[in-house]
């Protein structure tokens, strides 16, 4: 393998805009120091590169590869290979990968840190020759390629249960609803039979457990369910568990589809400080939830598939979070979650509406397991296929590893 530098090997550029130019609806994506990527309706470039955060308030860099059209924040690196014979722009992506927790250490900066391009052009590399780099790429780009299909997958299932839910529960053009009257109630025009209830009355919520950080561990324990899991869009997140080895009570541990909910806003952002997701079908005694969590245990006679679409589909998160409470970070009371009032359907409108989306719920979490295999392998992969310790000649594609 040939040793050199990274600036040897790329041209850096960055972009010109303010991370706000994002717009919701924009055609071409727009990368900033967020994990997420947003969307803008210009680009600047038009290019195959790799695109690496320049700050970050915990110094994790968000990497991302593209190949197309886009646009970039002020200090969000856009980095292209001087020459595609020597080195490729997916090999690229993979090789700063295993680098990302030493560039948390050499960025400078307090408040917020900072990678900056001396940092950068000298980081060293061990670069094999492109026919073999191409080949890496291939191999680790092909399991990115089916988590990709994967995740877009649940995305359709997600849009379809929620389009059900929308149509049963927000506009009651539910099955038979031709033959039952609208009446007034203290919620408004709601279907005769339907009743003005409290989510208080239909779920009993658990706290979830105070730690001290002793109590975390690498190995042991259960796996501890906290923030860090929840994703933006109500979804869940299993990689970087930490395991909690102290004592906690049942009510505070959780398992396959119990659904939770974040009461503390980690990112300060009041937008999202009721995010509501389930865990995934990951076995039994699966974890234990933190005091950021919730875990709320849908009570007798209602079905927990329907809870979980009036969680996440009612525009419930949007009303609770108007009560939070703190001036830095928020809180939300479980107390404020069992107020909220909605309309409850009777047993047989909630029993066939689980029926149809839990089958799609049920996929969505065989698609999220199988995501978790296909990460963990390639995790595994990947450092020793760039280092040179594992010959690309004898791997499988992962169609076939995750066959066998």
């Amino acid at each position: 393998m040939r040793k050199t530098t990274l600036g040897d090997l790329v041209t850096f550029r960055t972009g010109k805009l303010n991370s706000n130019a994002a717009v919701a609806t924009g055609q071409y994506p727009f990368f900033t120091c967020s994990q997420e990527t947003y969307r803008i309706d210009s680009y600047s470039f038009d290019t195959e590169c790799v695109l690496l955060a320049g700050n970050n308030a915990a110094g994790v860099y968000p990497l991302k590869y593209y190949k197309g059209k886009f646009d970039a924040y002020q200090r969000t690196y856009v980095i292209e290979s001087l020459d595609h014979r020597v080195l490729s722009t997916r090999f690229l992506y993979y090789l700063l990968r295993p680098q990302l927790e030493r560039l948390q250490t050499l960025s400078t900066g307090a408040a917020t840190k900072f990678l900056t391009l001396s940092i950068l052009k000298n980081i060293e590399v061990s670069l094999p020759n492109v026919d073999v780099q191409r080949r890496i790429a291939s191999i680790l780009s092909a399991y990115d390629d089916l988590i990709e299909n994967n995740t877009r997958r649940i995305a359709i299932l997600e849009e379809m249960a929620r389009r059900i839910y929308e149509e049963w529960f927000v506009r009651f053009r539910f099955p038979g609803h031709e033959q039952v009257k609208m009446v007034e109630s203290e919620l408004g025009v709601i279907p005769e039979g339907w009743m003005p209830s409290q989510v208080g009355e239909c779920v009993t919520i658990h706290r979830g457990k105070s730690y001290k950080s002793t109590e975390l561990a690498d190995e042991g324990g259960l796996p501890f369910v906290n923030l860090k899991c929840m994703e933006r869009d109500g979804g869940f997140r299993k990689s970087g568990l930490k395991r909690f080895t102290g004592s906690y009570k049942e009510t505070q541990k959780v398992t396959t589809g119990d659904l939770v909910m974040a009461v503390t806003d980690m990112t300060q952002e009041r937008r999202i400080v009721a995010r509501c997701g389930r865990v995934p079908r990951l076995g039994s005694d699966f974890g234990v939830i933190s005091m950021d969590l919730v875990k709320i245990e849908a009570n007798k006679g209602v079905p927990r598939d329907f809870m979980y679409g009036m969680f996440r589909w009612s525009g419930f998160a949007d009303e609770v979070k108007q009560h939070a409470n703190g001036a830095n970070v928020l809180h939300l009371s479980p107390d404020r979650i069992a107020e909220y009032h909605f309309a409850l359907p009777p047993p047989e409108v909630t029993a066939q509406f689980a029926g149809f989306i839990s089958p799609m719920l049920h996929q969505c979490d065989v698609l999220l397991e199988k995501n978790e295999v296909l990460r963990a392998t390639r995790d595994l992969l990947l450092p020793k296929l760039i280092s040179g310790e594992l010959d690309v000649s004898t791997l499988s594609e992962p169609e076939e590893a995750i066959a066998a």
